[in-house]
């Protein structure tokens, strides 16, 4: 078995292929107990963001888990490989890190991926997929996210996505505070737009959510109020900023859903940001005048303002993490060993008891005791010295490699 990372994200894949590729939380125990039968992986985790869907791997290669991914979405290899990038051993590894770090975010030095990465362990960990190396790994990764945050300036003048639809809401309106604002969904990222879009204090907060009492607690935190997710048809064209991000696998804003709102509105425009991956409002929709339809694809251009001044950390955050990859792979490869360790232990267990039971019976006759530890000992070290001993006597050709061995393996020293 060896560690492999595969996967895609923004820099090799558009989000029209992204979202084919997007595991939802409630969805992800499922895909995990269909990717581990059939003996294809030993460990598995997903990391599945707006930006990325990784798949973090104990297995035998990777090809048997790219045709699995391809069935599990119902796409072809000749759509899904040139997207797809494999990191196998060392780069799994170094990967890992820089992707906790926020190195290989949209927003450099972002801190929401170690929230998801660690959710993504959670649930790994529940579905039985995680074990000792991808734990391992992973907890690594936290603890040189937290040294790479700590000692360099990485997070420093992170302008967020959250951020960014406000600067573009900016653009459109002159002024925020004159603006209803509705958010549809009640998760993180929801929650970070709703914060900086209350800084603003616009006219009117509403949420709508699936579930109306998480939105309602949402809701409580920005003095706003909270609408069942079906009621969004209907009161549309009240809203002139709409943020979503939920966790739906089909778009729940229309085109004709929009093209109502715009004409009741008498056409005054529609900032839109959609956040989620798969996509919450048609593609089309970007393509009417009166509206303006931003996807996380879109806000990269913006959240590139406060690049150059964290670019410089980059040096410093990338020598924590070589430091830390090559002492994962040193743990990495004393892993290979175990299964031989345990083996020696396991034989050498048997040998003591089973001289044990012997020795317990001959002292149980009334023979002499010391005469019995003398037996005892004795056969122990005839018992543990017969195996390399036969190798050495019967070893052909040129024996002085495995004399060397011997000699470091049982610490001898010549006289």
């Amino acid at each position: 078995m060896a560690l492999f990372t595969l996967g895609i994200n923004h820099r090799t894949a558009p989000l029209s292929v992204r979202e084919q590729l997007a595991f939802h939380a409630e969805e992800l125990r499922r895909a995990l107990a269909d990717l581990a039968s059939g003996g294809r992986v030993h460990e598995a985790a997903i990391l599945s963001t707006c930006n990325r869907t990784e798949l973090y791997l104990e297995a035998q290669s990777p090809q048997a888990v790219i045709a699995w991914l391809g069935d599990y979405r119902r796409l072809s290899g000749h759509d899904l490989e040139p997207y797809l990038y494999t990191h196998p051993d060392r780069d799994a590894v170094r990967h890992a890190f820089r992707v906790a770090s926020g190195l290989d975010s949209m927003v450099l030095g972002e801190p929401q991926i170690l929230g998801q990465m660690k959710e993504a362990v959670r649930i790994a960990r529940e579905a039985g997929t995680l074990g000792v190396t991808l734990n391992k790994l992973f907890q690594n990764s936290f603890a040189v996210a937290k040294d790479v945050r700590s000692t360099t300036a990485i997070g420093s003048n992170i302008v967020s996505m959250a951020a960014a639809a406000v600067r573009l809401a900016e653009r459109i309106f002159e002024r925020i505070a004159d603006q209803r604002v509705l958010f549809i969904g009640a998760g993180e990222m929801i929650e970070l737009c709703a914060t900086h879009f209350a800084a603003k204090k616009p006219r009117q907060i509403v949420i709508a959510n699936r579930t109306i009492d998480r939105g309602r607690e949402l809701a409580e935190r920005f003095g706003a109020t909270a609408i069942r997710l079906e009621e969004v048809g209907e009161r549309l064209p009240e809203f002139d900023i709409v943020v979503s991000c939920t966790a739906s696998q089909l778009p729940i804003i229309g085109l004709g859903l929009v093209e109502r709102a715009i004409r009741a509105r008498r056409h005054r425009p529609i900032f839109m940001v959609d956040l989620a991956v798969p996509r919450d409002v048609e593609l089309e929709v970007g393509e009417l005048d009166d509206v303006f339809l931003y996807t996380v694809d879109d806000l990269a251009q913006v959240v590139e303002s406060g690049l150059e001044s964290r670019q410089s950390a980059v040096v410093d955050a990338e020598a924590i993490i070589a430091a830390r990859v090559d002492s994962f792979v040193l743990w990495l490869k004393t892993r290979e060993t175990v299964p031989v360790i345990r083996s020696l232990r396991d034989s050498a267990e048997r040998a003591r008891r089973h001289e044990m039971e012997h020795a317990l019976k001959a002292l149980a006759k009334g023979d002499d005791p010391a005469s019995v530890l003398d037996q005892l000992s004795q056969r122990l070290t005839n018992k543990f010295l017969h195996a390399p001993t036969q190798a050495l006597n019967q070893a052909e050709g040129d024996r002085s490699e495995l004399q060397a061995l011997a000699t470091r393996l049982f610490n001898l020293h010549h006289e």
